[in-house]
């Protein structure tokens, strides 16, 4: 009987072996386990968020002259962020699927990412794959997370600026004027 193959570890993936046995990995992590996307999140949410899914397969594509690695990501998860219109809580949905594709070092990768329509990565026999797949959700979240429509709630400036049209209007020059006034001579 054949040995049986190792579990794969997401933390220290080895990108080659697991793409060259067409390895695949899911997860369904609670938000607190990213905790740089648990920062994100609207105070008090963490607990409450729903756990996030991610999945990702690992392929060998042959090419003239060899083969290339590939890992391909899918994640996606609701959370709830703070709408910068009203500073309330508002769900937003990330979805995020990406190719990968591996080279021999970061200068060739960095060279090839350039022009690539996929992410191109430098190979390791280490890869963090939550992390990768942290970066990724924390690159889809709305650069301005906002209610869509109206927001639930008067907004907080509304309400300020309602209560400074309310109360007297401050002149500048007479307030100058009166200190001017009050100042006894040298």
């Amino acid at each position: 009987m054949p040995p049986r193959p190792r579990p794969w570890d997401p933390r220290h993936l080895d990108v080659e072996a697991f793409a060259e046995r067409a390895g695949t990995l899911e997860d369904d992590p609670p938000v607190t386990q990213a905790a740089r996307l648990a920062e994100a999140l609207h105070p008090g949410t963490q607990d409450a968020t729903p756990p996030l899914h991610w999945a990702v397969r690992g392929e060998r594509v042959a090419q003239r002259g060899g083969s290339q690695t590939w890992l391909h990501l899918e994640a996606r998860g609701r959370v709830t962020l703070t709408c910068q219109r009203c500073l309330q809580a508002v769900e937003v949905d990330l979805a995020v699927a990406r190719a990968f594709r591996f080279v021999a070092d970061e200068d060739r990768a960095a060279a090839e990412d350039m022009d690539a329509d996929e992410e191109v990565l430098a190979t390791t026999r280490s890869l963090d794959l939550p992390a990768l797949v942290e970066d990724e959700l924390l690159l889809a979240l709305p650069l301005v997370p906002r209610h869509d429509g109206a927001c639930p709630q008067p907004l907080p400036q509304a309400a300020a600026a309602s209560a400074q049209e309310e109360a007297p209007r401050q002149r500048p020059f007479e307030a100058l004027a009166a200190l001017k006034g009050r100042r006894s001579p040298h």
